[in-house]
């Protein structure tokens, strides 16, 4: 099994991506299984062909990707993604599209196929912080996640895919102090026990 983590790079007013840092200390292998780790542009479209091009030439079972979400308390494990693009601040390119669709002819929502429920109980029980999320925005992340499936629907393929946002570092609030954040390395041992329940429920995925 092999599954495709990607993380966005910083963007912002903000010098560090929590997501980038956790997919940097992300073992090569969770449970014997291949992690192929990749950073990808908070950039519109680029993210997406950046996920694309390397789906295609490691052809993963499961794709998650990872992502800053500065003001949640938890781990939030989302559920959907939508065919929006209405940014409130530029992406990495200074891209800021409004009330834009992001596939013309694609359907209003894909729901992400990983095992969410079972992910986030997994965290409750080794007391970490984790909700399931109903609303990934209208920003790069949820590009990312309606883009994938969109994809992977569209193509055919067997692949699994899905989406967690972390909070700040401790680091990121120094100047914000009625933010919440989460130790890196906390956040670290959540995405791990998250791929951990990934690889567990592959064959219930499968029979799906």
């Amino acid at each position: 099994m092999k599954i495709l983590v990607s993380a966005f790079e910083p963007f912002g007013k903000e010098l560090i991506n929590p997501a980038l840092e956790i997919l940097k200390l992300l073992p090569d292998q969770i449970l014997n299984q291949q992690v192929i780790k990749l950073k990808i542009p908070t950039v519109r479209y680029k993210s997406v062909e950046a996920i694309i091009e390397a789906i295609e030439r490691h052809r993963p079972d499961v794709v998650l990707g990872l992502g800053q979400a500065g003001g949640r308390l938890d781990i939030t494990i989302e559920r959907i993604g939508i065919n929006v693009d209405d940014y409130g601040i530029e992406d990495n390119e200074h891209n800021m599209p409004t009330d834009e669709k992001i596939e013309k002819h694609g359907p209003d929502a894909y729901f992400v196929n990983l095992p969410i429920k079972d992910m986030m109980h997994k965290l409750r029980d080794e007391g970490i912080a984790s909700s399931i999320s109903n609303t990934a925005g209208t920003f790069v992340c949820n590009h990312v996640i309606y883009s994938i499936r969109h994809y992977c629907e569209s193509k055919q393929l067997s692949i699994h895919s899905g989406f967690i946002h972390v909070p700040y570092l401790p680091e990121q609030v120094i100047d914000k102090p009625s933010f919440p954040s989460m130790p890196l390395e906390t956040m670290v041992k959540a995405i791990i026990l998250a791929i951990e329940t990934i690889i567990e429920k592959e064959s219930d995925m499968i029979a799906s």
